[in-house]
């Protein structure tokens, strides 16, 4: 299994950076390279506890389908997706959203540290494991750091 964490600093309000996270648009975005697109469930607008989505996208030259569950939600400072079906043998993703530095002198929040905390198992045993070390811990690090880019710049130009 690996696990990795993320933390990126956004200039607006957990709740804004919170909501922003869980667009879809934001998302497919953020995703262009790569083809993504919701093709099932909840397909646009904001995600919600207990939404499922569909995601299909290209990775590696392939065709891929991952389905998500909203599976935890306390807003404005944590969510978490969980795959339900996929590629993966475990997928969950936290999404954390804490308020950061002082914006007016009087302790009013200036921003948001936006922490991501990624854990995943391919499949495949051995050969899955092998994966996991040699390319999937970097790429999909990767993904999630090109993701937040656009979470931030969404965020901020609210």
């Amino acid at each position: 299994m690996v696990r990795f964490e993320v933390s990126t600093v956004v200039l607006a309000p957990p709740a804004a950076v919170f909501d922003v996270s869980l667009s879809v648009e934001v998302h497919t975005s953020s995703m262009s390279r790569s083809r993504e697109r919701a093709v099932a469930g909840v397909t646009s607008g904001r995600l919600a506890l207990g939404d499922r989505v569909t995601w299909q996208a290209t990775h590696f030259g392939l065709p891929w389908r991952l389905t998500s569950l909203i599976s935890a939600w306390h807003r404005p400072r944590f969510f978490v997706d969980e795959q339900v079906t996929g590629p993966f043998r475990h997928w969950r993703h936290e999404h954390h959203f804490a308020a950061y530095g002082t914006g007016d002198g009087n302790g009013g929040a200036a921003g948001t540290l936006m922490r991501d905390v990624v854990e995943f198992s391919a499949p495949a045993g051995p050969l899955g494991a092998l994966a996991e070390a040699l390319v999937l811990r970097r790429y999909m690090s990767r993904l999630i750091e090109l993701r937040n880019r656009h979470v931030k710049a969404a965020a901020e130009d609210r």
